[in-house]
């Protein structure tokens, strides 16, 4: 009987490997060993980064919350408290959104929030 070498399913493994290297630089690209190298660091960034996208993104609309906030004479951590004790339930990138496209209704939430922080300190 004859031996079997494997050579189309080692031919779909390389192109496979290769096409998920198409537009790296130099033999990533086109060298299999090094293209192997580069395809799996590629997929450790990724899923790594998968992860801090979303810190990345909450460190950004708590920056734009509290500069909206500041507007209004306000710290964040007050300000988010405020709503807290409002029972106003919307997320940070739901405010960064309102405080970008439409000003006049963050006014009236941190409107809402300081009747609140106001309303705490009265009874306490």
């Amino acid at each position: 009987m004859a031996r079997v070498k494997g050579g189309p399913r080692a031919h779909a493994r390389h192109t496979k490997v290769i096409k998920n290297a198409k537009g790296y630089y130099g033999r990533r690209k086109n060298c299999f060993r090094t293209a192997v190298q580069a395809v799996e660091k590629a997929g450790q960034y990724a899923y790594r980064d998968r992860r801090v996208k979303k810190r990345d993104f909450r460190k950004l609309w708590i920056q734009r919350i509290n500069a909206a906030a500041r507007l209004h004479d306000m710290k964040y951590s007050t300000f988010m408290h405020g709503l807290k004790l409002a029972g106003i339930d919307l997320d940070r990138k739901i405010l960064s959104d309102i405080a970008i496209r439409e000003p006049e209704h963050f006014a009236a939430i941190a409107k809402a929030s300081i009747a609140a922080l106001a309303k705490e300190k009265k009874s306490a």
